[in-house]
C-alpha cells in the first residue's frame, strides 16, 4: 500500500476499514477536553463497554444465589471456564481440551515447569531469550535452583549479535543444535517485549523437538496479537496473560495450553489441586490426585469468576470480530502506516531522531513498533502524553508504540505523527513550518 501523510487518506482508510465498529465497544481513558490517543495495548489493553455488565451479571449471580451460584443460574461457576475455553482455543489455534484459563501469568509457568522441566543426567540446561522479560527470568533461575543446578551453568542465553538490535531466527536454531544433547527445555517469549520481535515459533518448535527438548512458550505478548497454531506447531505447552492484546483489565487471568499428546501422561510431575481433580468425582473428596482431562487437569484453585468474567467479555468481542486473519491485516497496515509516519517525522525535521528497532518485515512483528529517540527520548515520550498520545516507555531508552486492530484507527496514527512533531519543536527546538 502507498501510504500518505494527511488526514484525509487516513480517514479515508478508517471508512473502509471492516474492523472499524469495533472501537466503539472500548473505553479510551480521558485526556484534558478529549480522549488518549491509547497506543499501549501492549502493556494493558482497554476497557471493553461490555465489561461491567458481564461482570455486574456475575455480582449479581452472588447476590442471588450465593454459594448456590456454582450450581445454579444461567452460567454456573462450577462450569463458566467451559464458556471461555471455546472463544480461547481459536485464538491460540488450539482445540478447547487444550487451553484453560487460570491463575496468572507467572504462576503458570512455574506451574507448568514443574511438569515440563525435568531435567536427568546431562539434559538439564534451559535455553531462552537474552534480555527476556524479568518474570522469566526470575521463573527460569528459580526452576532450575529448585533442581539444584547453578543458573550459571543451567541456563543457556541466546543475544542478537554485536551491532544488532534483534536475535536472528537463524542464531537461536544453531544454539538448540550446537547444546542439543544438553538441553532438557527451550523456553521463549514468543514476542520479545522490548522489541516486538515474533520469533519463527514453528522453526524454534522443531529445533527443540529434533534435539530431544520439551518447547514451551510465554505468549504475553502473542496471545491475542498474532495468529497462532499451538496444536499444529506441536507446541508442548504455553501460558499467557490476558490484560494486554486481550483486554481482560489489570492483573487479569491467565490462560494456559498443554498439547493434548501430553493428557494421558501420567508420569508428569504436577502440583496437584482439588480443581484440578477428575471434574465427576472431584465433591466425593477422595485421597490420590485423578487428574480431570486436558488442560483442565492442570488447575489448582477453584475458578476466579470475577476476572474470569472479565476475560471473557473480551473474548466474547474476538469471537464477534470472528476472522483472525482480518484482525491480523488490519495490524499489518496500522504498524506499517505508523512506521510510514515516523519516517515521515525524521524527513520533516530533517533528522534521523527516531529509530525503529522492531523488524520491519511484518511477519516478524506483531501490532508494535519499539523506537529509539536518538536525543531527549523520556522528555519526546513525556511530551507525546501532554499532546494525548499515551503510549509505553521502556529503560533504557525506547518508547513502544502498539496500534491495536480491534479499537484503533488509522486517524490515530496520522494524529501520533503530528503531535512527534510538535513535541520535536518544543523538546529539541526545532522549527517546523
Amino acid at each position: 500500500m502507498n501510504f500518505e501523510n494527511n488526514l484525509a487518506f487516513a480517514k479515508h482508510l478508517d471508512e473502509t476499514d471492516s474492523l472499524k465498529e469495533f472501537r466503539s465497544e472500548f473505553l479510551f481513558p480521558n485526556h484534558k477536553n478529549g480522549e488518549f490517543i491509547y497506543l499501549c495495548g501492549n502493556s494493558l489493553g482497554l476497557q471493553p463497554k461490555v465489561a461491567r455488565e458481564v461482570l455486574n451479571r456475575q455480582l449479581d449471580n452472588w447476590a442471588n444465589y450465593a454459594v448456590e451460584g456454582w450450581f445454579d443460574g444461567e452460567e454456573p461457576w462450577m462450569f463458566y471456564h467451559k464458556a471461555l475455553k471455546n472463544l480461547m482455543a481459536p485464538i491460540v489455534g488450539a482445540s478447547p481440551m487444550e487451553v484453560c484459563p487460570m491463575n496468572t501469568l507467572t504462576v503458570n509457568l512455574h506451574l507448568l515447569m514443574v511438569s515440563f522441566y525435568q531435567p536427568k543426567g546431562k539434559r538439564f540446561k534451559i535455553i531462552m531469550e537474552g534480555g527476556a522479560f524479568p518474570s522469566d527470568q526470575y521463573a527460569i533461575e528459580s526452576q532450575v535452583k529448585f533442581h539444584g543446578f547453578n543458573p550459571n551453568e543451567a541456563i543457556i542465553e541466546v543475544f542478537p549479535r554485536e551491532g544488532e538490535e534483534i536475535l536472528r531466527n537463524e542464531d537461536i536454531v544453531a544454539k538448540i543444535k550446537e547444546n542439543g544433547e544438553e538441553i532438557a527445555l527451550v523456553l521463549f517469549g514468543g514476542i520479545n517485549y522490548y522489541t516486538g520481535q515474533w520469533y519463527d515459533m514453528e522453526k524454534i518448535t522443531t529445533a527443540g523437538h529434533d534435539v530431544g527438548a520439551i518447547v514451551g512458550w510465554d505468549l504475553a505478548h502473542a496471545a491475542g496479537n498474532v495468529p497462532l497454531q499451538l496444536h499444529n506447531w506441536d507446541v508442548d505447552f504455553a501460558c499467557w496473560c490476558s490484560y494486554k492484546y486481550q483486554n481482560s483489565g489489570p492483573g487479569g487471568i491467565s490462560g494456559i495450553f498443554v498439547h493434548q499428546k501430553h493428557h494421558n501422561n501420567t508420569s508428569l510431575n504436577r502440583f496437584a489441586g482439588w480443581w484440578g481433580y477428575q471434574e465427576s468425582k472431584r465433591f466425593k473428596m477422595e485421597k490420590g490426585f485423578v487428574a480431570e482431562a486436558g488442560a483442565d487437569g492442570w488447575q489448582v484453585s477453584c475458578t476466579q469468576v470475577m476476572p474470569m468474567a472479565l476475560y471473557h467479555a473480551s473474548l466474547q468481542i474476538f469471537d464477534k470480530a470472528g476472522n483472525v486473519e482480518a484482525l491480523r491485516n488490519k495490524s499489518i497496515s496500522l504498524t506499517g502506516y505508523l512506521e510510514f509516519i515516523i519516517n515521515q517525522v525524521n524527513k520533516e525535521i530533517n533528522l534521523l531522531q527516531f529509530k525503529i528497532i522492531t523488524p520491519k518485515n511484518p511477519i516478524d512483528r506483531g501490532s508494535q513498533l519499539s523506537i529509539i529517540a536518538a536525543q531527549k527520548g523520556k522528555e519526546i515520550f513525556d511530551g507525546l502524553i501532554d499532546f494525548g498520545v499515551l503510549g509505553d516507555w521502556r529503560e533504557p531508552n525506547v518508547i513502544r508504540l502498539s496500534p491495536i486492530p480491534l479499537y484503533n484507527s488509522f486517524e490515530d496514527i496520522y494524529l501520533t505523527g503530528q503531535a512527534l512533531l510538535k513535541v520535536c519543536k518544543q523538546v529539541l527546538n526545532i522549527n517546523i513550518s
